[in-house]
C-alpha cells in the first residue's frame, strides 16, 4: 500500500514559478514510475510529467517549462514549473505506478495561474 501526499500548490501570475512535492509512504523503487496529471472541470485527466529509472517524459504542453524530478532515497518525486500560463491552471494528481504492486494516486493540489 502506498500513500501520497502532495505540496506547493496555490496561485501565481502569468510568467511565474512554481514548485509542486509528492512524498509517497511504503516502498518506491528506481523502476516504479512517479509523475503528474492535471484536470480541469469538465474535462478528462490530463498527462502532464513522469519519471522511471531516471528518464523523464513531458507532454508537448509543458516541455521546455517544467521539470520533474525525484529523489527515491526520499521517495519523493517533484515537479517544477516555470513559465507559467493561465491554461496550466488544473488541480495537479501525483501518482505512483508500481512495477509490481499497482497504481496510487494523490488527492491533488491546486494550481492557479492568473493576474
Amino acid at each position: 500500500q502506498v500513500q501520497l501526499v502532495e505540496s506547493g500548490g496555490g496561485l501565481v501570475q502569468p510568467g511565474g514559478s512554481l514548485g509542486l512535492s509528492c512524498a509517497a509512504s511504503g516502498t518506491i523503487v528506481r523502476s516504479d514510475v512517479m509523475g503528474w496529471y492535471r484536470q480541469t472541470p469538465g474535462k478528462e485527466r490530463e498527462f502532464v510529467a513522469r519519471i522511471g529509472s531516471g528518464i523523464p517524459i513531458y507532454a508537448d504542453s509543458v516541455k521546455g517549462r517544467f521539470t520533474i524530478a525525484a529523489d527515491n532515497a526520499k521517495n519523493t518525486v517533484y515537479l517544477q514549473m516555470n513559465s507559467l500560463k493561465p491554461e496550466d491552471t488544473a488541480v495537479y494528481y501525483c501518482y505512483v505506478q508500481k512495477i509490481v504492486g499497482g497504481d496510487y494516486w494523490g488527492q491533488g493540489t491546486q494550481v492557479t495561474v492568473s493576474s
